[in-house]
């Protein structure tokens, strides 16, 4: 049975590493995706120091039958936004960009989407596999200026672990 252990390193690079190694024995042997994502947000929401939301959202054809929207996946934290229209907000933004979006202070991204009004700052991971976006990994944190570059690379990291032991 895997258990999650402290990690007491100062180094955000030092604290990513020793996180990914325990990620991977988390998701070793398992490659249903739901599985795996509902491990990866508990594992980070656990680990992570001063964030209050971690979770997924992954591509699936809109309720409208027009294109495709982010729907709601395995999270930590509160109760979240269902359904996002790519482009919107900074997990939509993610998606259109392909591009991993840091965003130091939420109230001042002008399409930012308020699912827990005690945010304040975001990190949105895009979910790339055979060269085709099926979600974001999303990080919140009731702090402003929370994510770095250091974490930036350390959950990019995550998100290709997570990646590499799922069928997707």
């Amino acid at each position: 049975m895997f258990e999650a252990r402290a990690i007491e390193s100062d180094s955000k690079p030092v604290f990513y590493a020793e996180l990914a190694e325990q990620l991977t024995s988390l998701l070793h042997g398992e490659t249903d995706a739901i599985a795996n994502a509902a491990n990866t947000a508990a594992l980070l929401f656990e680990m992570m120091p001063d964030i209050n939301w971690a979770g997924f959202y992954f591509l699936r054809d809109a309720q409208s039958g027009d294109g495709q929207e982010l729907v709601l996946g395995p999270f930590q934290g509160k109760a979240a936004c269902v359904r996002i229209a790519i482009g919107r907000g900074v997990c939509g933004a993610a998606v259109a960009k392909r591009q991993t979006m840091r965003i130091e202070d939420v109230h001042a991204f002008a399409d930012h989407i308020a699912c827990d009004s005690a945010s304040r700052s975001e990190l949105v991971v895009p979910l790339v596999k055979a060269n085709r976006v099926i979600g974001v990994l999303d990080l919140d944190s009731p702090f402003p200026a929370r994510f770095d570059a250091d974490d930036q690379a350390g959950v990019e990291k995550l998100a290709a672990i997570y990646l590499a032991a799922s069928s997707i």
